[in-house]
């Protein structure tokens, strides 16, 4: 009788504990390994980081895994944390990041595999068609070549990093185990792109870093956001090889030119931050000056001459051929050639000038000066100088006396 009134009284206090769990857990669910959660970080000791679950109840994840690989802590009190529930023990609830290196991870893989769990590893080396990775103390994992990155770099590049994966296939109680780190890359870039989708704005300036080049233009990286700098959109002058200006894994400054996040699709632009040449161009340049410019394409109407990047100017069909009559400027000039001309006009509104060449006004000025001879010399002939009229009109007077 005493030992069921004793066996009563466990029951009712077990009862109780369970009830008061869950109250200090705010009446949600228990929690299962491998489930994630987001909640404020409430305190960080010199070991421990301590979460708010809701309610009463507190978790703790080690400070070890938010720190950078200067040992900096990265988060701070106040701010929220995503971590993955492990076990609790001691009435603690244990909370991860990713499964580190050491061997008390080994009871969290196949957890880890199920819930997704990131899991730490070490990249021993290069075997085929992938890595030899280290992870959970002694065991050992294989990453296809395909799942190491976003981007195929040199493959002894990962050799000897400490980087992290998800489990992809669990299988033979841990003998055979497969993992992908790219899976971790594009969880990190898609959570950077929520970001920057609230912060990045059309006509903002940015830093970002040359990814690769191709011949249409340059594709940048903007912490995490892909994105394409048109060749027209490098210099304010002709670019024939965009190599020459810029390199892969440059830093460089560009304005942001349209965002188009649902098509993936962002442009950004280096000459918007640079100056427009145009707006001294009254400084620089005159009308009736002459320069010496290179012919930077040809049209069936002209051909263009640039004067400096961003400056061109045009020269038209009809003011080509020397005087006679051509049927396209590429019958007296070429791409690339220099030349010298001479400004006739300048639109500052339409970004447009007017251009000869030398050859052309020198004849023009030659034409005119001569038709002035022709004139003056005409107009000698026929009324002849002062002097003669004086004379004309005094000899004529004699002769009536």
């Amino acid at each position: 009788m005493d030992d069921q009134q004793a066996g009563n009284g466990t029951q009712k206090e077990e009862k109780s504990f369970e009830e008061l769990l869950e109250e200090n857990l705010g009446g949600t669910q228990r929690l299962k390994p491998g489930e994630k959660v987001t909640a404020e970080i409430v305190n960080i000791t010199d070991e421990w980081v301590f979460i708010d679950l809701g309610g009463k109840s507190e978790g703790s994840l080690a400070r070890s895994e938010l720190v950078d690989e200067q040992g900096a802590l990265t988060v701070a009190e106040g701010e929220t944390v995503e971590a993955y529930f492990l076990s609790s023990r001691n009435n603690e609830l244990l909370f991860t990041t990713r499964i580190e290196t050491r061997e008390a991870g080994l009871s969290y893989l196949e957890d880890a595999w199920r819930s997704g769990i990131p899991v730490e590893g070490v990249v021993e080396k290069e075997i085929k068609g992938g890595y030899d990775v280290k992870i959970a103390g002694n065991l050992r994992g294989f990453c296809p070549h395909s799942q190491m990155g976003i981007r195929r770099r040199d493959d002894n590049e990962y050799v000897g990093k400490h980087l992290t994966f998800k489990i992809t296939e669990y299988a033979e109680n841990g003998r055979n185990i497969v993992l992908s780190h790219r899976a971790i890359r594009e969880e990190e870039l898609r959570k950077k792109r929520e970001v920057l989708k609230e912060t990045l704005q059309e006509g903002q300036r940015v830093t970002g870093v040359i990814t690769s080049i191709q011949k249409f233009g340059a594709f940048i990286d903007i912490d995490g956001a892909q994105g394409l700098i048109p060749i027209s959109e490098i210099s304010w002058g002709q670019v024939d090889d965009i190599k020459e200006i810029l390199s892969s894994g440059q830093e460089i400054e560009v304005a942001i030119m349209k965002l188009d996040w649902e098509h993936d699709r962002l442009s950004f632009s280096i000459k918007q931050t640079l100056p427009d040449p145009w707006e001294r161009i009254d400084e620089k340049y005159a009308a009736g000056s002459r320069y010496t410019g290179t012919v930077a394409r040809l049209t069936k109407f002209g051909a263009f001459v640039t004067l400096e990047g961003g400056i061109d100017g045009l020269i038209h069909i009809s003011k080509l051929g020397e005087g006679r009559s051509i049927n396209h400027p590429s019958e007296v000039l070429e791409t690339g050639q220099d030349i010298e001309v001479e400004i006739e006009t300048i639109d500052t509104d339409q970004k447009r000038i007017s251009l000869v060449t030398a050859q052309y006004a020198d004849a023009k000025n030659t034409e005119e000066k001569d038709d002035y001879q022709s004139y003056m010399g005409k107009t000698s002939t026929s009324m002849g100088t002062l002097g003669d009229l004086l004379n004309k009109s005094t000899l004529t007077k004699r002769q009536k006396k």
